[in-house]
């Protein structure tokens, strides 16, 4: 039997990259993803569950007891949001899953999208460095079978896309003749983030936290 996974966020683009690796590998077998409106793919593999308050697990606890991994990629800019809402999307959306896990199936492996400069001290001025650090601590905490936190640098959208803001367009502008040529700590593509995900979700990683760097390096 193939490994049944979790995917959160499919309609962003790391989580639907995600989704279709898995729909396509051999050793995945089932995907349940949560959503907050149907998507338009459909496959034998995919069961969609839409989820109307992701702070509120009740809805869907129900469906965790066979999930083998988690691929936790919702997610939202700074600043796109009030501070209220991005914290809530970026802390208790996670939280609310890894407690309901706790409960249903504590074996799970659950991988959450987190980001470089996530500040695991709680200390940072910056929403989104405070924010990631108490969503990995959060889930560090509980007893679950094994998590990993993922912290990419620059992302490159492999598929053009509408930049969220000029710092977004800038940093795509300057992949291929700058970013892409400082080491393995400074950039990672779409497709390559989301395969190292997916990789380490289905065959286990001895890092609790991959930075840039380890996620390429955990990739074929």
């Amino acid at each position: 039997m193939g490994k049944h996974v979790l995917i959160t966020g499919a309609s962003g683009m790391i989580g639907g990259l995600i989704l279709d690796q898995a729909l396509a590998h051999p050793e995945v077998s089932a995907i349940t993803s949560l959503v907050r409106k149907p998507g338009k793919e459909r496959h034998a593999k995919l069961k969609e569950v839409v989820v109307k308050d992701f702070a509120n697990p009740e809805a869907y606890a129900g469906l965790l007891t066979s999930i083998d991994a988690v691929l936790y990629c919702i997610g939202v800019y700074t600043g796109a949001v009030p501070r209220e809402v991005f914290h809530q999307i970026t802390v208790d959306y996670p939280l609310a899953l890894g407690q309901a896990l706790e409960k249903e199936n504590p074996q799970v492996a659950f991988c959450l999208l987190s980001g470089q400069g996530a500040d695991r001290k709680e200390k940072s001025r910056m929403a989104f460095a405070l924010d990631k650090g108490k969503a990995e601590n959060g889930l560090a905490a509980m007893q679950l079978g094994r998590v990993h936190f993922f912290r990419p640098a620059y992302i490159y959208p492999v598929t053009p896309r509408h930049e969220p803001n000029f710092t977004y367009r800038l940093s795509r502008m300057l992949y291929k003749p700058v970013l892409r040529h400082l080491g393995k700590n400074m950039s990672i593509t779409s497709e390559q983030l989301a395969q190292g995900m997916l990789k380490v979700a289905l065959g286990g990683s001895t890092l609790e936290v991959l930075e840039n760097r380890d996620i390429l390096e955990a990739l074929p």
